[in-house]
């Protein structure tokens, strides 16, 4: 009888600042994701710490008293890990490693660890592995104490370098040969995207956890990896699509997230390269979570980085299935309605009704609207198609001519 796996998760302090860009509800939503990260990391977090400062702390980045007051939690519960919900530079995290005594990761860590769980294949491996050496190359002294002495004794005297700048020499090569490594797969890419053919290419972009592969593997009935956890997918994938007789490429990409380490989009230029090159975007929003305005801020964000801001694209509001709004008492003069108790129907009428046509409401794990969502992706990708192919669109008629007299639209 095989054992059920037990799995062991560390245990795990979250810390983070309020300040006028951060205010307490949103130091809440970003300490809320920075748990779920935690979790998929593989920790457990029993508390989270919160400072009000105008700026951080250069030293600590929390004040000392603060961070005493952490140090001591962490003492008296044995925790092994603090979080940071910010990226700490390398003074800070030596600082407070002294003080907390207790292995200290900042968010940009946190999110290449994970990369490096879910790295399956060698090229997202390479990726990920290029990722940490340059977050870690300007922290080596913080890393190793050994690395601060010069190496003295019999046949050390004399010129010399210290160890830390053998080891920074180490990593620097080891970055160098990691990109000449990327380029030759970038290269070997570029050949396989050329030998696609004609086909017009989808891809799907989005935030992270809102369901692309789900979605994917409903539309194009595959079997791609789908967790509900952060960063499920990092390989890119590409299947063929055919909804009624229209071929197209469909592509699954790495989800997006708020504070993404620039390391990150560097060293994955070559996974984004698979939206650039997309003739259409399906961006899919998770429409259940209370700060999807902000996810689709985000993303947007990433995209303007790449240089896709203006490419045609559909706005795919999923997981309808779970979207709750918050009940309101009319009768209470004192809470003030806000957005958060919006039903679906009050957001169609919102800024969404500016997106024209190019807006579903789906859910992907429920089948709901599927046929609408099957009737968008082949008008958007017929017009792309006839455009490039005027000569052919005899081929591809509009899609409700496919449908039989007596059949009706979901």
């Amino acid at each position: 009888m095989i054992e059920k796996e037990k799995i062991e998760y560390e245990k795990v302090v979250l810390i983070g600042i309020i300040n006028q860009a951060q205010d307490e509800e949103k130091s809440k939503e970003y300490l809320d994701e920075l748990e779920f990260l935690s979790y998929t990391a593989g920790g457990e977090v029993i508390k989270r710490f919160q400072q009000k400062l105008d700026k951080p702390h250069p030293k600590t980045f929390i004040g000392t008293g603060k961070l005493n007051d952490v140090r001591d939690f962490v003492d008296a519960n044995d925790v092994g890990t603090a979080v940071f919900d910010d990226e700490l530079s390398p003074a800070q995290q030596k600082n407070i490693e002294k003080i907390l005594k207790c292995k200290v990761v900042d968010r940009t860590y946190l999110i290449l660890d994970i990369f490096a769980q879910r790295a399956q294949t060698s090229y997202a491996r390479t990726q990920v592995e290029l990722a940490q050496y340059e977050y870690l190359l300007p922290r080596l002294t913080g890393l190793w104490t050994h690395l601060e002495r010069q190496r003295g004794g019999i046949g050390m005297r004399g010129p010399g370098e210290t160890e830390i700048e053998t080891d920074r020499r180490i990593v620097r090569d080891k970055i160098s040969l990691l990109k000449k490594k990327l380029e030759t797969i970038d290269k070997q890419m570029e050949v396989q995207r050329g030998n696609r053919g004609s086909l017009v290419r989808v891809a799907l972009v989005g935030y992270t956890n809102v369901g692309k592969s789900t979605l994917m593997n409903v539309i194009s009935k595959s079997e791609v990896f789908a967790e509900n956890k952060l960063f499920a997918t990092l390989d890119t994938t590409v299947r063929k699509v055919v909804i009624r007789n229209l071929p197209f490429l469909l592509t699954d990409t790495v989800g997006f997230i708020r504070k993404l380490p620039t390391q990150l989009v560097e060293s994955f230029k070559s996974t984004l390269d698979e939206v650039r090159e997309a003739d259409l975007l399906l961006h899919v929003v998770d429409i259940s979570h209370k700060s999807f305005e902000d996810h689709i801020a985000s993303v947007e964000g990433i995209l303007q980085e790449i240089k896709c801001e203006d490419k045609p694209s559909i706005m795919v509001f999923n997981k309808i299935d779970a979207y709750e709004a918050e009940p309101f008492d009319k009768d209470d003069l004192i809470t003030e309605r806000t957005t958060d108790h919006y039903s679906l129907d009050e957001w169609k009428k919102t800024w969404m009704n500016k997106l024209n046509e190019n807006v579903l409401f789906i859910s992907a794990i429920e089948k709901e609207n599927i046929e609408n969502f099957r009737k968008k992706v082949y008008e958007k990708v017929r017009e792309i198609h006839i455009t490039r192919f005027p000569y052919n669109n005899f081929l591809y008629p509009e899609y409700e001519k496919f449908l039989p007299e007596d059949e009706t639209e979901d």
